[in-house]
């Protein structure tokens, strides 16, 4: 089956107290493995979550791409997967408010 949509999480790793940071020290992680528990509940098997090594946006992250629409994320809350999930992947509607700048 074709994928609707393809969400990729920077889970990169740099070391403690580099000048741009990391996603994962943001908990991107943590937050990849969430999104990955919520899409299987929900049984959207048209959707896949990966994570992802840099995607050289560090410093504004935690930071997730959703292909094909190609929009940038910065995520930082399960709340965020929530409002993700309900406006983008399930009304096709971008996100504005986590619209990374």
């Amino acid at each position: 089956m074709p994928l609707k949509h393809h969400v990729f999480f920077c889970t990169n790793r740099r070391p403690e107290g580099h000048a741009v940071g990391c996603c994962a020290s943001k908990g991107s992680e943590t937050l990849c493995a969430q999104m990955k528990r919520r899409v299987k509940e929900a049984g959207l098997t048209e959707v896949r979550v990966t994570q992802a090594g840099c995607l050289r946006r560090c410093g504004d992250g935690p930071s997730v791409v959703i292909y094909p629409e190609g929009v940038w994320y910065t995520v930082r809350s399960e709340s965020d997967l929530d409002t993700i999930l309900h406006q983008h992947i399930g009304l096709g509607e971008t996100v504005t408010s986590l619209l990374m700048k």
